[in-house]
C-alpha cells in the first residue's frame, strides 16, 4: 500500500512505494530549512517517490545539498545530497499519515538543542561535515 502526502496547499502531491528510514536531524541546516528545533526525515530510494501532481521547485541549500519546496505555499518537502543521487528525504510532516513513520535514530546529535527531549533513547550519530 503506497504512502501518500503533499504540501500545505495541495499543489504538490506524492506517492511512496517503499518503506523509509526515518530519523530526527538536529543539524543547523535542517533547523533553518524547517524553521523548527529539528527535522524529521524519511529517507527513500529516489525511484520509489512519484510526484503525482506538480513537482517541487528545487534550490541549492548548501554546497552539498538541495531542497525541494512548493512554489505556491512554500512548504518544505525534500532534501537530497549530491553524494547520494539515488536517495531523497521527505519531511515526515508532509505525509498524510505521519504517525506510522516513527524515527529510529538521531542525526547531527552534537548540534541538538539542549531542551529537545524526544528520541533521547535512540542511537545518536554526528554529521560528517558541517554545512
Amino acid at each position: 500500500m503506497p504512502m501518500l502526502g503533499g504540501c500545505l496547499c495541495g499543489n504538490i502531491r506524492f506517492s511512496v512505494s517503499s518503506e523509509p528510514r526515518v530519523h530526527y536531524c538536529h543539524c543547523d541546516m535542517c533547523r533553518r530549512a524547517t524553521g523548527s528545533a529539528f527535522a524529521v526525515l524519511a529517507w527513500l530510494p529516489s525511484e520509489s517517490v512519484t510526484w503525482t501532481a506538480a513537482a517541487p521547485t528545487y534550490r541549492r541549500s548548501s554546497l552539498i545539498a538541495q531542497r525541494g519546496f512548493c512554489p505556491a505555499c512554500g512548504s518544505p518537502l525534500s532534501l537530497a545530497y549530491d553524494a547520494s543521487p539515488g536517495e531523497i528525504a521527505l519531511h515526515v510532516g508532509t505525509f498524510d499519515d505521519p504517525a506510522c513513520l516513527e524515527p529510529r535514530y538521531n542525526y547531527g546529535s552534537r548540534q541538538r538543542l539542549g531542551w529537545v527531549c524526544c528520541g533521547l533513547d535512540l542511537p545518536h550519530h554526528d554529521t560528517e561535515e558541517r554545512w
